[in-house]
């Protein structure tokens, strides 16, 4: 592992999580949006992450192997692999008749954003990134205090 791949690895952890807390506070920016302009309905989006270089080796597989085995799958980070919609759960289907989005029979239907679970998520990645954010300080303070030794 060279000197800069902890910097690498908390960079992309960095990243990672930057997106998935802008996914996430679209979802919630979105979460009482009763149609789009095109004139659907929002759904919740997630975001999916990957090891970087493991070239879709799961990870059961990757875990199995010696140590020895496993000197091309260390330290190469993450990747967002794909941002997708949400579709296993269902849309929030309210009773409001006087609503200019109601169907014939009164409902409105609401996007498939629950609050708490976004904010959870939030949290999740706001801890994340602040994780990756203390390695990068950490690596930081241990390279500076390398080149201090060499003055010396």
């Amino acid at each position: 592992m060279g000197m800069f791949d902890a910097l690498d690895i908390s960079a992309s952890g960095l990243t990672a999580q930057r997106y998935r807390m802008d996914i996430i506070s679209e979802n919630v920016a979105n979460a009482n949006t009763t149609r789009k302009e095109d004139g659907s309905i929002y759904r919740r989006k997630v975001v999916t992450f990957e090891a970087k270089g493991t070239d879709g080796v799961p990870f059961k597989t990757v875990l199995g192997r010696s140590t020895a085995d496993l000197s091309d799958h260390l330290g190469k980070g993450v990747r967002i692999t794909s941002v997708q919609e949400d579709k296993t759960s269902e849309y929030k289907k309210v009773y409001d008749p006087s609503h200019p989005d109601a169907d014939e029979a009164g409902y409105v239907y609401y996007p498939n954003v629950d609050i708490i679970t976004e904010m959870t998520n939030l949290i999740d990645a706001s801890r994340a990134y602040e994780a990756n954010a203390t390695v990068v300080d950490a690596t930081k303070n241990m390279l500076q205090q390398g080149l201090n030794m060499g003055k010396g």
